[in-house]
Order: C-alpha cells, then sequence, then structure tokens
C-alpha cells in the first residue's frame, strides 16, 4: 500500500510521509535484553522508554520531579475554597500533524478518546481585529488564499503590496536546508523583507514565533519558516487541534506509566541524574544522589538547562567541541502562567482558547471548563470558571507581582465581564526552562547521535533533519534516540511519521525554487 493510501486510511494528510526505521527483529531474545537509562520524565523521554520497553530492553527512566511528563506535568494543590485541584504550566495544542506525539498516546488510548477538538484557533489585537481559522480551508494552496479571502487583518491589497520573491522561500520549506538560507536571519527582519503587513504580523506569525518563548526579533526565521510549512503550506492538517478532556496527568501520564510499569519498566521519579560516565567497555554508569547504576547505553531527554548541568558534570562524556555545542544551547527567557479560579462565568460564547496581541504581554488567555472536565465540575459546582493567562518571553528585569497584574488588566480588557469577578483563588508558575533558537544557532545543536554510541540525545531543543517543532520534535527524537541504540542491537525502531520534506506540491516546489536561482 502506498503511503498517500496509508496516511488517508489512517487519518492523515494523504501527503504525510513515512519514514521508516532500519530493518531488524521484533524484539530482543530472551536473556539477550540490554539495561538501558532514560534520564528525564518528559514527552522525549516517555516516548525512548516506550519503545525501548516494547522490544524488550529493560529500561530505568530517572526524572527529577515527582511525576512524569516534564514541561506538561500536573501537580495537585486545594483552592481556597477547599476544592482539590490539578496544576500545571498550563495549555497546549495537540495539532493534528504531531503524528508521532499521537502515536505515543495511542498506546494507552488507541482512539485518542481522551482527546478532544477546539474548534478554532482565534487570534485577536487589541486594536479590535480578530482571526479565525474555523472556515479556513485546509489543504494548500486553498489555506492561505482562503486566510487572505477571509481575513480583516490580510487582504487582497495587502498580498499584492508583498515582495513576492521575498515570499517565495515560504513555498518549498525544505529541513535542513532551510537552516542553511536562513538560520542567520531574524524572524522579524525576514517579515519585513517580505513586506508582510504588520497587523498580519501580530496575528500569524507572531503568534508562531512566540509559541518558542521568544521574541520574535531575535527568533531565527528557519524556526519561523518551518512553523509556516507545518502548519500551513506543507499540511492539509491546517491548525487544527485537540486538548486533553482532563489535566495532564489524569488523561495522559499516568496511563503511560502504568503501561511501562507493565513493559517491566523502572520508573524513578523525584530521581535527577547527577552524571553520566561512559567506560571503555561501552556501558554507562548514571549517577543520582542515591546511588550509581550501570547501564549498557543511555538516553538523556533533558531540558537545555539539565542537560547543561550534566554535562558539565560529566568530564568523560564527548568531545571537547560537543561539550561546547552543549554548554552554548540556549534558553528562552521567563514566561509566567497565570490560572484564575472566578466566582461567576465568562460569556457563554468564549471559545476555549484566544490568542491575543497587544494586551501589553498577555499572549492568550483559555477558559478551561470550556474543555477540561475537572474545571468544568469545579465550574458547574461554584457558579464560576477557569480561566489561565499567558505572557512568553518576559523581558528581563521585570517584577513578577507588575506582570501577573497586567495579565489580569489585560483579561478584563478582552473580556470585559470578568472585571467585575471574585478570584477565589489564583497560580502563578513562571518558569525558564524552554529551548530558545536564536539566529545562527542551529549549526551548533547537539543531534540525536553522540561521541559516544550507547549514548544519546533527546528533546526539543535537538536537532532533527524533519519537518517537526515543539511537543512534536520532541516525541520525535525520543523515537529516534531509543531507534539509534535499537539499530545497535539488530532490532528494530519506530515507524515515524511527519509532513512532506519539501513544498507539497509539485507547483509549489517550482515557484519556491525559484528563490533559490
Amino acid at each position: 500500500m502506498s503511503a498517500a493510501r496509508q496516511a488517508a486510511r489512517r487519518g492523515r494528510d494523504r501527503r504525510a510521509e513515512i519514514i521508516m526505521p532500519p530493518p531488524g527483529r521484533d524484539r530482543f531474545a530472551p536473556g539477550d535484553t540490554p539495561r538501558v537509562a532514560v534520564a528525564g520524565g518528559g514527552i522525549a523521554g516517555l516516548a525512548a522508554a516506550v519503545l525501548l520497553a516494547e522490544r524488550g530492553a529493560r529500561v530505568t527512566l530517572y526524572e527529577r520531579e515527582e511525576a512524569l511528563g516534564g514541561r506538561l506535568a500536573g501537580w495537585r494543590t486545594r483552592l481556597a475554597d477547599g476544592s482539590p485541584v490539578t496544576m500545571s504550566r498550563g495549555f497546549h495544542a495537540f495539532f493534528r500533524q504531531y503524528y508521532n506525539l499521537r502515536g505515543l498516546l495511542r498506546r494507552t488510548d488507541p482512539g485518542l478518546d481522551r482527546l478532544r477538538p477546539l474548534p478554532d484557533y482565534p487570534l485577536r489585537h487589541s486594536g479590535g481585529l480578530t482571526d479565525s481559522f474555523a472556515r479556513v480551508p485546509r489543504t494548500p494552496p486553498l489555506s492561505a488564499l482562503g486566510f487572505v479571502a477571509l481575513s480583516p487583518t490580510f487582504g487582497w491589497r495587502d498580498l499584492a503590496r508583498m515582495d513576492a520573491r521575498a515570499a517565495l522561500p515560504l513555498l518549498d520549506v525544505r529541513v535542513p536546508e532551510v537552516y542553511e538560507r536562513f538560520d542567520g536571519v531574524g524572524a522579524t527582519a525576514f517579515l519585513e523583507r517580505v513586506r508582510f503587513p504588520e497587523a498580519a504580523h501580530h496575528l500569524a506569525f507572531e503568534v508562531f514565533s512566540r509559541s518558542f518563548f521568544a521574541d520574535p526579533r531575535e527568533l531565527s526565521a528557519a524556526e519561523l519558516l518551518l512553523m509556516f510549512h507545518i502548519y500551513f503550506l506543507g499540511s492539509a492538517e491546517g491548525l487544527l487541534f485537540d486538548v486533553p478532556d482532563e489535566p495532564y496527568p489524569q488523561a495522559l501520564w499516568d496511563p503511560l506509566g502504568d503501561y511501562l510499569r507493565r513493559l517491566g519498566a523502572d520508573l524513578r521519579t523525584g530521581t535527577p541524574v547527577r552524571e553520566v560516565r561512559p567506560g571503555a567497555d561501552g556501558r554507562v554508569r548514571v549517577r543520582t544522589d542515591a546511588a550509581e547504576d550501570l547501564h549498557d547505553a543511555a538516553v538523556l531527554a533533558l531540558d537545555p538547562g539539565a542537560l547543561r548541568t550534566v554535562v558539565a558534570a560529566s568530564p568523560d562524556l564527548g568531545t571537547p567541541q560537543w561539550r561546547d555545542d552543549v554548554a552554548a544551547l540556549s534558553t528562552a527567557p521567563p514566561f509566567l502562567v497565570s490560572r484564575l479560579w472566578l466566582d461567576r462565568p465568562v460569556r457563554a460564547d468564549r471559545p476555549g482558547f484566544l490568542g491575543t496581541s497587544g494586551y501589553d504581554g498577555l499572549d492568550n488567555v483559555s477558559v478551561l471548563d470550556r474543555y477540561e472536565g475537572e474545571a468544568a465540575r469545579w465550574a458547574a459546582r461554584t457558579g464560576g470558571s477557569v480561566v489561565e493567562l499567558h505572557a512568553y518571553a518576559v523581558p528581563a528585569g521585570e517584577e513578577p507581582k507588575e506582570v501577573q497584574d497586567r495579565l489580569l488588566d489585560g483579561l478584563r480588557r478582552v473580556y470585559p465581564e470578568t472585571r467585575d469577578a471574585r478570584i477565589v483563588d489564583a497560580r502563578h508558575e513562571w518558569r525558564a526552562d524552554c529551548p530558545f533558537f536564536p539566529v545562527g544557532s542551529h549549526g551548533r545543536r547537539p543531534a540525536v547521535r553522540t561521541p559516544h554510541p550507547g549514548v544519546v540525545l533527546a528533546g526539543d531543543a535537538i536537532r532533527c533533519d524533519l519537518p517537526v517543532a515543539l511537543m512534536e520534535r520532541a516525541a520525535t527524537t525520543g523515537f529516534l534516540a531509543a531507534g539509534a541504540l535499537l539499530a545497535r542491537w539488530g532490532v528494530r525502531g519506530q515507524v515515524l511519521w511527519t509532513v512532506p520534506r519539501s513544498g507539497r506540491s509539485a507547483a509549489l516546489r517550482a515557484l519556491g525554487g525559484l528563490a533559490r536561482r
């Protein structure tokens, strides 16, 4: 069966591409099972651990926090009204083209019944204009033309004013070539070169760039072009996305943790890895606060800060150049998630998610009781609502309380009915552990393979020569890291899927090719 037919049959874009792993045995033979350490229990680490355990490896997963999920973990807390609730680091969209992430989740939820769709990705500017993607056609190039036809911020006149030749690279994004051509250019500088309309900067592209928790003036244009390809001109999945119908632990990670235990994996939460020491015999020693364990291989699926720390504390790991490249990994500026439990509902027509721009640092507003069961039950019981506010790339030196107050003011401007609402309780999560991809950084980004065959890397900060980003990059590199180890032992890895690795059609590739001349 052709890849296109397989994709269509599984509900994917017909142009989705399949990446087959190297051939090998289905699993390890009894008595021939290596011990593999996986450092990090986020999406990347879970993907690696699942694949290795499914193939019969003896997996030990080390996670610094007390719960699985990494940056999508959740934890219990109690509100001022006595209600037990789950807090997390906020809203994440599970887009339909996150094929490998969704494949991971299907291990415990074959029909993805614990995900529910949100009907739109509305984007609002403080000037009063709002863009919606609900009625935009999904198939490129009709998606782009439909956006222009329906958008109040991007019209045909704006299209005519754009520098067509400068915009041609958007039509045929290829990985890794896009990095070779555009990693040395800032995202904002690229948009200015194209003469993209200012309002659409905020409503279409700035939302994408700030998904990287980054100021678009500093973000590599290559990452912006890749996002445009993944969500717009390269995929017929468009901006359709799902969200978990319960908090992350209950909907996603607790079931996956139970699945790993049934496969025989040893899950050690609350156990940060301190040092990784490869030996001359090819095996790897992993030191924690409590013990030093000997493994046949290791996957380091850590956020940039944690990876830098572990590598710095592991003098025998890697070459000097490789260590310098890891040390050069950047962390994005701090971000804030404010979750508010209000004593009254927001208006019934408010969407579950709203992207915002021009509201003094407020990047989006989520109404959790529109889609999350726990929040909906609290709202039904109290007559209130649960609202979440995000601020990405908070400038250095900002006072946390002032930023939190500005976000609340922004909410009251966006949803005026909240002005008189009493805040029953609030939680404010400040974090600064997301990867950052500044201009010119791609060449030094470490890849899955390291100088040691028995040590591999995974995570959304790790270089991957496929058109993936964010959570999907984490899942994909997790599978690739486990696959690299399995291939050494003659065991088959994971079949992967991706959006097309170049322009979606011959016509788009031909037009995009004009920019290369």
